[in-house]
């Protein structure tokens, strides 16, 4: 009874929708129709002999609508009973629209597990980010009141790219035509295999195709998809770079307290910058890795560091060699894309030109610096940070380009310098050789792969760059030569992997974004990706850069620990030695021993403020008459002496005094103030200190001193000043009391007997010993000493006739004298017996000078009354008592312009030098020398190598 309501119903249904229905034809073959259809249309047509459907047909599975319930259908009062002539063309009509429904159904859900799946191998591209957790700050869970969300939204995939995931609208259609060939007018076969129909008409199509064209056409869907993911992996980094540079900007601002740790990289590079300072002796090499980038010149090398530094940090030059001395490149990553100087404090901003251009210059002027006078390169290197967003941990070394030929103006071992310092960095059992090889020339005429090939026959730790691609791809009639190059199979040298790179089109003002959209447009249109002669990991800087990373870190990890075991070992053996050496002193290195001999110093020269004023002005007194004293006697004196009464010996000694005053006398007193100054500030320097005493010292203070006097300027003044104070101290001519008088008298005798002292020893030396040396010593008088000595005797002769003699011999004299030694047999010449007089009228005059002082000692009652009465005359007296309180009075000024004036800036001169010091290095290697400080230097080295290596260690752990 249900089965007759449900198939009336379904006649109602089909009544129904067949008055909207119109043009629709009713010879629809039976197989066609719904199964309750079939059983209504069997029983109006007794007639026909239909066989029972199959259950399992290719439309069984769209047909499952006696399953359906029909409850919720608002169906039309129908009437029940048999109805002998109605036709049922409508209930087939809406059984293949229910069919429709289904198949577009099914055509959803498939397009939506199509979509997931799509998604889920999207998720797996995406890179593992877990290494970076370390940099995610902890205000992660405010991140949406720091970030701004619209530009996330934004960097989602696009309209295009979701449009991807859509259901494939050609299998729909497919679908809908297969639905419209129901509906078509035909025979049922033709209607049930017209599908069959056109798929084998399609396998006839795609047989025509050749072989060839199938490979090339998957090759190019491959690479398309490849390149797609490439672009989606980049935007995704790009998108993790700016996440992360805005983090990193945050914490800079201090929104939260926890300090950043320092990068890996950048402890791995101070332990490689203390390696370079290190005087590799105990058998200890630096074995620790870094990328050595190696190649020939103008091959490439400069510009693939540069991109993968992602700036243009390097001088450039057409055919000219630029880096002339190795460039140590840490990379890092930071928030901002800046470099700095391992020595400097100043930060150069990548991302501005100007700052680019400076940084060049200034690497430029560097690489000068270190090349010596004839020299071409250096081996000194230059150590330079580079931070930025996204850049790849790592550690390079941009060594000079190898040469083959010396041009003119190189030294003439450049090359074998260029050699040497290559294989220095290669030799390195741990370092990793980037080698790279010019594409756009011929692979013979390569220098550097023989030399790389020396140094790691087994390649396994070379990396092979093959640059300038694109110029090779043109010019190289066969591109399988090329592939030949990117296998090493044109060379003897084996690699870990070999890359090819496209880094510009040769105008040094292209931006690094223009080179790399460029590149990556060459390799997207290359044949060389075509026709799979290379792959696409092995092309692009970018992938050069990730593998050369993570080849570095691998060598890392290998290796460090066993580094940090052999500094434990020259530590041990360092210490042992200082111990057996040096028992009792505390290891001080250069540094600490320049601060130790610093304090000292200036301890020294402090303790010039409190020298007395008494031995000062005795010190500059008794010096500046040592100075004068010759000027005095001979120009002022003796001249004086000469005259015949007291009132033209005042005269002469006032017009004298006037003149030696306005020229001479200022500027002798200050150059015996400069070096007393002096010989006060070496005696403190150098006075040993007992048991304290530290030789060490004694060259870096002997500097010290030298380099502080000659910096040290007297005041300008002085000399006017002084000059004054002189002039009125000479004018004076009273002598107040006896004690002043006997005063006077004393120096008077002091200063003459000195005189005489060195007139007899000039004479002496003239003549040759006397009678009792020549017996005693056995020795004898040569011919010139005994001419001197005749000559000498009959110039006192003639003294002794005429006491009174003047200074001068008259010319008549001199004849005389001379006829009578000829007479004697003794040949003599004029100027003989003239430096002879010299020197016997001297010592007369000095003895008549000293018995006439004796005569004045009682001279000061006649002195008072200006010698009325008397035939004694004193005025010598008196002048060397105008000298003596024109010394005191000298003395006293330029003392209290020492203690006031010149030690403080001699002091302050002495710390400038210091300063100056303390900042040169080789300034106190050279004068801080010894096997002592040597040690020291060494053992605090390795110390500090050591702790370094170990915090980078546990550093490595933690970050596993």
């Amino acid at each position: 009874m249900w089965r007759a309501r449900r198939a009336a119903v379904a006649c109602e249904v089909c009544q129904s929708l067949v008055k909207h229905s119109s043009g629709i034809q009713r010879n629809l073959p039976l197989q066609k129709l719904h199964l309750v259809s079939r059983s209504v249309y069997r029983s109006h047509l007794p007639a026909l002999k239909l066989q029972r459907p199959q259950l399992r047909t290719s439309f069984q599975q769209f047909s499952s609508l006696t399953n359906l319930s029909l409850h919720k259908l608002k169906l039309s009062p129908i009437k029940y009973g048999y109805q002998p002539r109605r036709n049922f063309w409508p209930a087939r009509l809406a059984a293949r629209l229910l069919k429709l429904r289904y198949i577009i159904l099914g055509s959803a859900v498939g397009g939506g597990y199509t979509a997931k799946k799509t998604f889920d191998e999207w998720k797996d591209m995406i890179p593992d980010l877990s290494d970076y957790k370390w940099i995610v700050p902890d205000f992660i869970w405010e991140i949406d009141e720091y970030i701004d969300l619209d530009k996330i939204r934004k960097a989602l995939p696009s309209s295009e790219d979701l449009a991807k995931l859509a259901p494939d609208l050609d299998k729909i259609a497919d679908s809908l035509s297969l639905l419209k060939d129901f509906f078509t007018t035909g025979s049922p076969g033709e209607t049930a295999f017209r599908a069959t129909d056109h798929g084998s008409e399609s396998d006839k199509h795609y047989k025509k195709v050749s072989d060839k064209e199938k490979i090339d056409q998957l090759q190019e869907e491959l690479l398309h998809t490849q390149l797609k993911y490439q672009r989606i992996l980049e935007r995704l980094e790009k998108e993790n770079k700016e996440l992360r540079k805005l983090v990193l900007q945050k914490d800079d601002k201090g929104i939260h307290h926890r300090k950043l740790k320092k990068s890996l990289i950048d402890m791995y590079s101070e332990v490689l910058d203390v390696l370079s300072d290190y005087d590799a002796s105990y058998n200890t090499q630096d074995h620790l890795p870094r990328v050595v980038v190696v190649g020939d010149q103008s091959a490439g090398k400069t510009s693939v560091l540069e991109m993968i530094a992602q700036a243009r940090i390097f001088p450039r030059g057409s055919g000219e060699m630029m880096t002339r001395s190795p460039v140590k490149v840490t990379l890092s990553e930071g928030p901002h894309h800046v470099a700095l100087f391992k020595d400097s404090s100043r930060e150069f901003d990548l991302t501005k030109e100007e700052d680019l251009a400076a940084l060049r210059h200034e690497i430029e002027l560097r690489m000068r610096k270190n090349v010596k006078e004839g020299c071409t390169v250096s081996p000194e290197t230059i150590s330079l940070n580079v931070k930025g967003p996204g850049l790849q941990r790592m550690v390079l070394v941009d060594l000079p380009g190898v040469i083959n030929t010396v041009t003119s103006g190189m030294a003439p071992d450049t090359k074998e310098t260029i050699f040497s310092i290559s294989k220095a960095y290669m030799q390195n059992p741990n370092a990793i050789i980037l080698c790279i090889q010019d594409g756009s020339v011929d692979a013979e005429r390569s220098i550097v792969t023989d030399l790389v090939s020396q140094m790691d026959p087994h390649g396994r730790r070379t990396i092979f760059v093959l640059t300038k691609v694109d110029l090779a791809e043109k010019n190289v009639a066969s591109p399988s030569r090329i592939q030949q190059i990117i296998e090493g199979k044109l060379f003897p040298m084996k690699a870990l992997g070999y890359f090819a790179v496209v880094t510009g089109k040769g105008n040094s003002s292209e931006s690094i974004e223009a080179i790399r959209e460029y590149e990556e447009e060459f390799f997207q249109n290359s044949k060389l990706l075509k026709t799979s002669m290379l792959k696409a990991h092995q092309v692009t800087t970018r992938n050069l850069s990730l593998a050369v990373s993570d080849c570095f870190w691998k060598m890392v990890r290998e290796s460090v620990e066993q580094q940090a075991d052999s500094f434990k070992a020259t530590r041990f053996n360092l210490e042992t030695e200082w111990k057996n050496n040096y028992p009792r002193l505390r290891e001080l290195d250069r540094n600490e021993l320049f601060e130790k001999a610093k304090n000292e110093i200036l301890d020294e020269v402090i303790s010039l403020s409190q020298v007395t004023p008494k031995h000062w002005e005795e010190i500059l007194q008794q010096s500046l008459w040592e100075r004068v004293s010759t000027h005095v006697i001979e120009n002022i004196y003796l001249p004086a002496a000469q005259t015949m009464n007291s009132g033209t010996f005042n005269t002469t000694v006032d017009i004298k005094l006037k003149q030696w005053t306005d020229k001479q006398l200022p500027n002798k007193a200050v150059e015996v103030a400069w070096e007393t100054l002096q010989e006060e500030f070496s005696r403190f320097m150098t006075e040993p200190k007992g048991k304290e005493h530290d030789d060490i010292f004694d060259k870096l203070k002997e500097a010290v001193k030298e380099e502080s006097i000659k910096r040290h300027k007297w005041n300008d003044f002085a000399e006017d000043s002084l000059r004054v104070i002189q002039h009125n101290a000479l004018e004076d001519r009273s002598i107040s009391d006896k004690q002043q008088w006997d005063a006077a008298i004393y120096f008077m005798e002091e200063a003459l007997q000195a005189r005489l002292k060195d007139t007899e020893n000039a004479i002496e030396n003239m003549i040759g010993p006397d009678w009792k040396k020549r017996w005693l010593y056995w020795k004898n008088r040569t011919q010139e000493q005994s001419v001197h000595n005749e000559t000498k005797n009959e110039l006192e002769k003639m003294l002794k006739c005429n006491e009174e003699h003047p200074a001068y011999l008259a010319s008549d004299e001199i004849t005389t004298v001379r006829k009578n030694l000829e007479s004697r047999g003794v040949e003599v010449d004029p100027s003989l017996i003239k430096d002879t007089w010299h020197q016997v009228y001297r010592r007369h005059f000095l003895k008549t000078a000293l018995n006439h002082c004796n005569l004045c000692r009682r001279g000061f009652y006649y002195y008072q009354r200006h010698f009325i009465d008397s035939e004694l005359e004193c005025n010598d007296v008196v002048l060397f008592w105008r000298i003596q309180r024109m010394l005191a009075i000298t003395a006293n000024t330029l003392r209290q312009q020492l203690t006031n004036t010149e030690v403080r800036r001699l002091e302050k001169n002495v710390k400038e030098v210091l300063e100056d010091f303390a900042e040169d290095g080789e300034k106190k290697i050279k004068l801080l020398t010894g096997k002592r400080v040597q040690l020291a230097e060494d053992l605090k080295k390795v110390r500090e190598i050591q702790e370094k290596l170990d915090a980078f260690i546990e550093a490595l752990h933690q970050e596993k």
